[in-house]
């Protein structure tokens, strides 16, 4: 039986079309993934499957019946729940509040927390998920956030969950759990729709991948009847062999481009949120930072880029930076992809040409003395979009209307123009397809070659091993191991931002 059935779904907004005639179905009780390039147009599908957005052709079966859906509860009431990459919990709840928040059970006028516990606990037991309702979640892993958000979508009765790019962040024993609590998920009966870039996670869970290409859906390839291998998933997705991040060959010069010694900074409780880091980038050298999110990462990256008070020193090309601001750490040269680029990348609500200008509103070709320079900022954003591949009816376009790829090659044309130094980059490939992906990487690898440092932090630990010329792993805020990329795995990669062992040297 069909859990899910969607017929000639149409999409279109001011000069693009989304959707193009799919047709995707989905057997009840299977792991079902959707495939393909960013502005291909699953997310938009998959919005429309949750009652985000509105087809304006075709139609929706769920078990069935043909339904219609005006906003999210229409699809939660059929049984739909959807698990979003970003996770929506609140630190400071426990599991059990996150769970009903919004679905409260009462008895007599009060919420009945004893009755919730134990539906909680049920589902947890039936399904593997192995979560402690009493646990304040701002002291769980990423990997048990995303059990809890599993857990909220079941709480509420779904059987067809939508997991959108649910091991962005997760590292490898992370991924193995989730794989295992979907199998558990799948043998009770409930349907997955496993929304992802990572082609060979989607062999090893999905039962059958339906890929969509500009829009429409190219094929739906069955594991239990072909075999189906990642390069043919590449080919249909993008048209071209799937990349590799490999890259060897020294470039590192004995220049030290950024120099960082005893970078301490501490939160409003007192409490060091990085401690005591020290390192050194050399012209033409990626370090990169391998570490389970949450560990220090952002606050690292936050303080190299003055955004965060620290103490200790931050000298960029010889120059004490450490009391700059971070305007003028920009104009010494230096380029920062940020980890969430909605949040801190980009002006969603203003075109592209203006988004060119953030973060270097005083440079060419935005700026010439005082003076914003906008007929030359238009021009250079046109060349962005070119050489990067930004696909875009134009540069007046809203940056909200590109798809998350699209938006990062953006980002990364961006901010590698003008010749930087230093660039920092935090997860610059995160959920983007094999196309964007092989772009960004060639964009790095020529960099290096030319010269530029790279401070390179990124939960695909491929991605980390491939690309950097040496690891730190951070834990706790501390640097607890050092990692040679040549010998490593990301096994032992990964269980050394755990604290199981130290990586390799």
């Amino acid at each position: 039986m069909l859990a899910v059935e969607l017929q000639g779904i149409w999409k279109r907004f001011p000069g693009v079309i989304a959707n193009s005639n799919i047709n995707l179905k989905v057997e009840q009780g299977s792991v079902h993934a959707i495939v393909g390039e960013n502005g291909a147009g699953k997310s938009t599908l998959m919005k429309i499957l949750y009652g985000m957005q509105r087809a304006d052709e075709g139609t929706i079966s769920v078990n069935g019946k043909i339904v219609e859906f005006d906003s999210p509860s229409d699809s939660i009431e059929v049984g739909i729940g959807m698990v979003h990459q970003h996770f929506m919990l609140a630190d400071n709840f426990t599991v059990l509040e996150n769970v009903v928040l919004g679905s409260e059970p009462t008895k007599a006028g009060s919420i009945d927390f004893a009755a919730a516990k134990s539906r909680i606990s049920e589902i947890s037991d039936s399904y593997g998920l192995e979560i402690d309702a009493d646990a304040l979640v701002g002291d769980l892993g990423v990997g048990d956030r995303q059990r809890v958000e599993i857990l909220k979508v079941l709480y509420r009765g779904a059987r067809i969950l939508i997991l959108d790019e649910p091991t962005a962040v997760l590292v490898p024993h992370e991924v193995d759990e989730l794989f295992e609590a979907l199998r558990g998920l799948k043998s009770e009966g409930i349907t997955v729709i496993f929304i992802s870039h990572k082609l060979d996670e989607v062999l090893q869970i999905a039962d059958e991948i339906t890929v969509i290409r500009r829009g429409t859906t190219v094929a739906t390839l069955n594991q239990k009847t072909q075999t189906v291998t990642a390069e043919q998933l590449a080919e249909l997705m993008v048209g071209s062999e799937l990349p590799t991040p490999e890259t060897r060959g020294s470039t590192v010069t004995e220049q030290v481009v950024l120099l960082v010694s005893e970078l301490t900074s501490v939160n409003s409780d007192g409490k060091a949120e990085i401690s005591d880091l020290s390192f050194k980038i050399h012209a033409g050298e990626i370090l990169g930072i391998a570490g389970v999110e949450g560990n220090g990462q952002s606050e690292l990256v936050e303080a190299i880029m003055g955004t965060r008070a620290a103490t200790g020193s931050i000298w960029i090309n010889d120059q004490d930076a450490s009391k700059l601001g971070t305007r003028k750490r920009r104009e010494l040269g230096v380029a920062y992809i940020p980890e969430d680029r909605s949040r801190l990348a980009l002006l969603l609500d203003a075109p592209l040409w203006e988004n060119r200008i953030l973060g270097h509103q005083t440079q060419a070709p935005n700026a010439k003395g005082i003076r914003l320079t906008p007929k030359l900022t238009k021009m250079d954003t046109k060349r962005i979009i070119q050489e990067f591949d930004v696909r875009t009816p134009g540069i007046d376009v809203l940056a909200s209307a590109l798809s998350g790829g699209n938006q990062q090659k953006f980002i990364v044309g961006r901010e590698m123009s003008g010749n930087p130094i230093l660039l920092i980059a935090s997860h610059p490939t995160r959920g983007v397809d094999v196309g964007a992906q092989a772009a960004i990487w060639d964009e790095l690898r020529a960099a290096r070659e030319k010269g530029l440092a790279v401070l390179l932090i990124s939960a695909d630990l491929d991605e980390l091993i491939g690309m950097s010329d040496s690891i730190k792993v951070i834990l706790r805020g501390k640097f607890v191991a050092d990692a040679d990329p040549a010998t490593v795995t990301p096994q032992q990669l990964g269980n050394a931002m755990t604290g199981a062992l130290k990586a390799a040297n």
